[in-house]
This record gives C-alpha cells, sequence and structure tokens, in this order.
C-alpha cells in the first residue's frame, strides 16, 4: 500500500513552505505531527489500526483547533485543505480496514472534498478493497476520474514550432572550469565511471548519487546548492536532500566528466500543486539523444525494444499509450521499489505536462544565500498558461527546448 507515501507528500507539504509560514501555532503543529508520522507508520505496520485510528483523530482535531488571523487563514488555505485532505484518506483507509465501511466512506468523501483527486491510488489501494462495492465509493471514483493524471497530460495541448531567431541557445560549462575540476577531483570521479563507454559512464555516475546522497523531498537542505556542499551536508546530518539537489549533484558530475546535462524541472498542471520532480536530461553522444535520468528513483526508461528514451519521448508515449519500460532496479533510496504504472503512468504522467530549465548548465547554478544570474526557459503546450515564476523566456516549440548541445 502506497498510504505512508502520502506522509511523505505532506512532509513535502511543510517543508516547501516552511520559509513562508509566519504563524508560530500552525509551524508547531507541523513540527508535531510530523514527529508523530513514526508512530504511524508503525501503527500501520504492525495492524495496530484502532490506535493508528485514535492518534490521526487526535491530530485531525487539532488542526481544527489551530487559531488563525483571517490573514493566516487566507495565506494558508490551501496548503491546510491539502493536509486535511491526506489524512482524512489515510483515515478512510484505517476505517476500511477494521471493516468501518460507512465511516470509511465519510472519511474518503471529507479527502475529495478537501481535494484529494488521486484517482489511480484510490482505484488499486488495497487497504479499501472492503468499501470497493459500495455505492458511494463507485460514485466517489468515478468523479475522481476526471483527474486521473494520465488523462489530463493526454488532454493537454499540442506543442507548435515558432520563430527561434530571437531565443538564446541553452551552453554547458567546459569540464576545464575550475570548479567542475573540483568536483572531478574531490568525487575521484574517473575511479568511479571506469573504462568502459559512455552510457556505462551515464550509468554509473546516477548509481554513485543514488546510492551516496538519500533522498528526502521534506528537505531543503541548509547548504549551498552545488555537489560537493549537498553531498558533504548529507553525510554531516546524516538528513536526505530533495530531488532537486540531486539532481544538480548529478548534473555537476556529468558536467565535470564531459558528458552534456540539464536538471529539468518537471511541472503539473494544476497551479496549487505545489509538488513538482526535477530529474535529468543527459545528453549521449553515442545514441546522439537526450536520456531520461532520474537519480531519486535510480530511473531510466526505454521503449518496447530496449532503445533509451528522452523526457519528451516518454511524455510523447504515455500521451499516445505506447509501451514503456522502466528498468528493474528503479527504487525510492534502496528501499521502495518502483514500478510503471505508479511511477510514469501517475505520478510523472502528473508532472510531464510542463518544463522549466535553466538556460546555462554549470556549476552552483542556485543558491540558498545569494542571489544567482540563471536564466530559466519554460516548454508549455499551447493553451496553457503557467502560474508567475522564475522563468524569463516562454517556449512552445519542443525542438528549441530540447536542441542537441
Amino acid at each position: 500500500m502506497k498510504k505512508y507515501l502520502l506522509f511523505l507528500i505532506l512532509s513535502l507539504f511543510t517543508s516547501l513552505t516552511k520559509a513562508q509560514i509566519q504563524s508560530v501555532v500552525l509551524q508547531n503543529y507541523f513540527n508535531d505531527f510530523q514527529k508523530a508520522q513514526l508512530s504511524l507508520q508503525a501503527l500501520h505496520e504492525g495492524k495496530k489500526y484502532a490506535e493508528e485510528e485514535r492518534l490521526l483523530l487526535t491530530y485531525i482535531k487539532k488542526l481544527e483547533e489551530v487559531s488563525l488571523s483571517e490573514k493566516e487563514q487566507k495565506d494558508y488555505k490551501n496548503l491546510i485543505r491539502g493536509v486535511k485532505a491526506s489524512m482524512n484518506y489515510n483515515l478512510a483507509c484505517v476505517y476500511a480496514l477494521q471493516n468501518k465501511k460507512k465511516e470509511a466512506i465519510a472519511a474518503l468523501e471529507k479527502a475529495v472534498a478537501f481535494g484529494y483527486d488521486d484517482y489511480r491510488n484510490v482505484k488499486t489501494d488495497k487497504d479499501l478493497v472492503n468499501i470497493r462495492k459500495e455505492k458511494k465509493f463507485v460514485a466517489l471514483l468515478q468523479k475522481l476520474k476526471a483527474f486521473d493524471k494520465l488523462a489530463l497530460l493526454q488532454q493537454s495541448g499540442a506543442y507548435q514550432k515558432e520563430q527561434r531567431d530571437t531565443l538564446p541557445h541553452f551552453t554547458y560549462q567546459s569540464a576545464t572550469d575550475p570548479s567542475l575540476v573540483q568536483v572531478k577531483n574531490y568525487f575521484k570521479l574517473d575511479s568511479v565511471v571506469g573504462t568502459g563507454d559512455e552510457l556505462s559512464k551515464i550509468f554509473k555516475l546516477l548509481h554513485f548519487v543514488h546510492d551516496n546522497i538519500a533522498h528526502d523531498g521534506g528537505n531543503y537542505a541548509l547548504c549551498e546548492f552545488d555537489a560537493i556542499d549537498i553531498y558533504n551536508y548529507h553525510k554531516a546530518t546524516k538528513k536526505g536532500v530533495n530531488c532537486r539537489h540531486l539532481a544538480i549533484t548529478l548534473n555537476e558530475m556529468y558536467l565535470a566528466m564531459g558528458i552534456p546535462s540539464r536538471y529539468v524541472t518537471c511541472m503539473p498542471k494544476n497551479p496549487e500543486d505545489s509538488d513538482c520532480h526535477v530529474i535529468n536530461s543527459v545528453y549521449s553522444s553515442q545514441l546522439q539523444k537526450w536520456i531520461w535520468i532520474d537519480p531519486t528513483n535510480n530511473a531510466y526508461v526505454k521503449d518496447e525494444k530496449g532503445n533509451l528514451l528522452s523526457i519528451a519521448e516518454v511524455r510523447d508515449r504515455l500521451i499516445h499509450n505506447k509501451p514503456l519500460v522502466l528498468n528493474e532496479d528503479a527504487n525510492w533510496n534502496n528501499k521502495e521499489k518502483q514500478t510503471k504504472e505508479e511511477y510514469l503512468e501517475n505520478y510523472m504522467a502528473k508532472n510531464l505536462y510542463w518544463f522549466s530549465c535553466p538556460l546555462q548548465s554549470q556549476f552552483n547554478p542556485e543558491s540558498r544565500f545569494r542571489k544567482t544570474a540563471t536564466t530559466f526557459v519554460a516548454l508549455l503546450p499551447t493553451g496553457f498558461v503557467k502560474p508567475n515564476g522564475k522563468e524569463e523566456y516562454i517556449s512552445h516549440d519542443p525542438d528549441y527546448f530540447w536542441e542537441k548541445p
């Protein structure tokens, strides 16, 4: 069951907003609830569902009792709705496991009312087996079908060719840059990649980052955003880092080895969805194409003939229902195996609606402590207007956005 993946999403919700939360009582609630997650998970794994139910209800009640000003209620409305949606969904699962059908349906209805819209999870979650034949469950599932992540992607607007003369070209920092030389030497990357061909080096670097830096989507690391600092932060604190920091780390290692690479932010359609995913687009001179590389999940993707695919090709194949093959050893933190259905057809289908990418692929492109001169470019499907953001250039032309180095 993916139930406690939802608690990871809740952690992400809180971490994404920590820098903006000025309400002491709300922040205290989140801190307290994050500590309770381990207890909830242990109770669930121990099948102590009655105790889990009581603890969940306690924290749902505590959230209702948090006293906020009118301004705070407005500022944190979407955050609180998302938390309530996740908590009520988990409560529905706990009720269903105890065969409390009426209570399970009521909790699921609340989750949906607060914005829970993961159609595929509701459809396949084994914890909800006991209520699957209930009329209200069937009606809820039908309602959620309109929010199916893959269906939303398949309904996205087409791309279009555009005049590219006025648009800047993507650039890639030379491996001879002193900072990248330092990255190469610090991690002894020649030893890491060995003497194999280019593709073997690409995959060895992927595995190196995945195996040596843990992922924690709920942690916005208190360090400078470059490979050496991110790695040392993880080793010193034992804390994981988010997907963006993993992709920045791997990107710098590829550049240090003379392999063109970018880190690409994969974005959802829903502007109120604060969850996105950052992966790498790596150019293989051996194959003369871009390929999908995801250090968070140790993942890459092939077609039915074994050909490695790019981000653009995976998106197109999802839209047209063409076969996709996820590598067998794709996993999260070497703990949880990833599947094509959950990782590609659900999670990434949500996050492949539009893309954002730095124009300059280089060492330390972003900073936690200072302003940088990095320029961002967005690729949007036609008919979609993205939320305000940091992108200075907007394109609807994939040939421009995915141009070869």
